[in-house]
């Protein structure tokens, strides 16, 4: 590769074309010879004065709910690099995830190229959201990908190690960057859709639990007109409508805002009657011991404030 740059025709005709002479300090069929040696020479730690930064050719992570893709490690970012976030469970009493690992510059996880797929198990059933699972893209500098899920629960963990982080060439990896930006403005109000309908989700889900917790403090009228702003939520949800979707989340909210108050206005007085029965356990109904320490610490702070 880069043999013909010798050619003394080649090298008169790149002169009358660019008007300087061609530069001739490395010479192109050696250059990606010499970059091995000198990267060689860096990682052995040999050679010390060259400082050579290799970078992600694409965007690395994972897919989340809805099929949207959650970049952990941005492309161009310089490697070794390592990143964690936390994840939660999309459902009740789910006991496993599977994590699906892509790279790629578009939001949508069917969109970008699948680097692999584990899945971690063994999470104790719970609500969703409550479970906390830490995912963490850790990349050396030989661009090796170790990927891990860890459930900070149990501690139980999964892992995959990717060797290839890309198996595509320059072109192709052109391609999907030139892709990503081409139809940026499609994906964007795709992943929109995606986020209006996982809140609306989430929404429904908040609302119908704590609507179940306060189930006796809610009347029957109310009840009956927060169920029919969950089932436009769900309407809305079916179609593609982002604004139809996000107004009838708006509405459900105030619901919810409602009744959340009530919920922390309900804890608060279960505190409250839950110290005062304390207190009335710890009075002085003990005899007279009771009333002796009562008069002992009246004493002890006089003591305190004579003394000063």
């Amino acid at each position: 590769v880069g043999g013909s740059t010798r050619i003394p025709a080649m090298q008169k005709a790149i002169k009358d074309l660019l008007g300087k002479d061609p530069h001739k300090g490395v010479n192109p069929d050696e250059v990606v010879s010499l970059g091995a040696a000198i990267q060689a020479g860096v990682l052995g730690g040999e050679v010390k004065d060259v400082l050579l930064l290799d970078v992600t050719p694409l965007s690395l992570g994972i897919e989340t709910l809805g099929g949207v893709f959650t970049k952990l490690i941005e492309r161009n970012t310089t490697i070794p690099t390592s990143k964690k976030q936390t994840f939660s469970t999309a459902a009740d009493n789910q006991t496993s995830v599977e994590i699906h690992v892509l790279q790629g510059e578009r939001p949508m996880a069917a969109d970008n190229k699948t680097l692999g797929r584990f899945i971690l198990d063994g999470i104790p059933p719970a609500p969703r959201g409550v479970p906390q699972i830490e995912v963490s893209f850790d990349i050396d500098a030989n661009g090796i990908v170790n990927v891990s899920a860890k459930d900070l629960g149990t501690g139980k963990e999964q892992s995959i190690t990717i060797k290839a982080t890309s198996g595509l060439s320059e072109d192709e990896i052109e391609q999907m960057v030139e892709e990503a930006e081409k139809k940026a403005e499609e994906d964007k109000k795709r992943k929109e859709l995606a986020e209006a309908r996982n809140n609306a989700d989430s929404t429904v889900y908040n609302t119908e639990k704590t609507l179940k917790d306060l189930e006796d403090q809610v009347s029957q009228e109310e009840r009956e007109e927060i169920e029919k702003a969950i089932e436009k939520v769900k309407e809305a949800n079916q179609g593609e409508d982002i604004e139809a979707i996000n107004n009838a989340v708006e509405e459900l909210n105030k619901h919810l805002h409602n009744l959340s108050s009530r919920m922390y206005e309900k804890v608060k007085q279960e505190q409250e009657a839950s110290g005062a029965s304390a207190d009335a356990g710890a009075g002085p109904g003990e005899g007279e011991e009771s009333q002796e320490e009562d008069v002992v610490d009246a004493e002890y702070e006089e003591v305190d404030e004579e003394n000063k």
